[in-house]
């Protein structure tokens, strides 16, 4: 006899941003399986196209997109991560088609970076949250402010986050959920599209 097993409601979540703001290393920090990265290495030929100045140490960049998976109460969320630099923003479209919403991650040092990200998420009605990763400095700046500078709504959601810590990075994930139950009047499959489908 087949024992009971839970019902899952799976989601899917994309998570976005500019050049080396955290996206892979938020999945990384999240994913509850081995993630799907597609890390390829800086080279000679980025010079000009890919500003290191503000994360010296960064040595490889997503060139397709990153994968990872939590679970949280009766939901499971697939996380998709975007690459971040504009000759790979032809893949936008297949990442965020059946997600529930997005994560927008920003570094305040490069506001310019994330303009791109909430204008797609935006002109697009996807339900997004900023997260403001804690780079040097980010604290200085207020929610308010931020808002202000990234011209959000009133009603979007904007989260401080750790992009190296789980727990940091799940608050932005619940408030995502939530804003996006929100949005849909309260009905977790209103809008995941494909992603709809009860897992058992």
């Amino acid at each position: 006899m087949r024992a009971d097993r839970k019902t899952y409601i799976p989601l899917k979540i994309v998570i976005a941003g500019g050049f080396g703001v955290g996206k892979t290393t938020m999945v990384q920090a999240l994913s509850e399986i081995p993630p799907l990265v597609t890390e390829e290495a800086l080279t000679t030929a980025s010079v000009g196209l890919d500003d290191v100045s503000a994360v010296p140490g960064k040595t490889t960049t997503t060139v397709a997109m990153d994968f990872g998976r939590i679970s949280m109460d009766d939901l499971v969320l697939y996380l998709f991560g975007t690459p971040g630099q504009d000759r790979f923003w032809f893949m936008w479209d297949e990442l965020a088609r059946g997600a529930v919403g997005a994560v927008v991650l920003v570094d305040l040092r490069r506001v310019d970076d994330c303009f791109p990200a909430i204008d797609y998420f935006e002109s697009r009605a996807l339900p997004f949250v900023v997260a403001v990763n804690r780079f040097p400095g980010a604290d200085a700046f207020p929610d308010d402010e931020v808002r202000d500078a990234l011209a959000l709504r009133a009603d979007t959601p904007i989260v401080r986050v750790d992009a190296r810590s789980s727990t940091s990075c799940t608050t932005a994930l619940i408030a995502l959920v939530e804003h996006a139950l929100a949005r849909s009047g309260g009905d977790s499959r209103a809008s995941t599209g494909t992603f709809a489908t009860p897992l058992s």
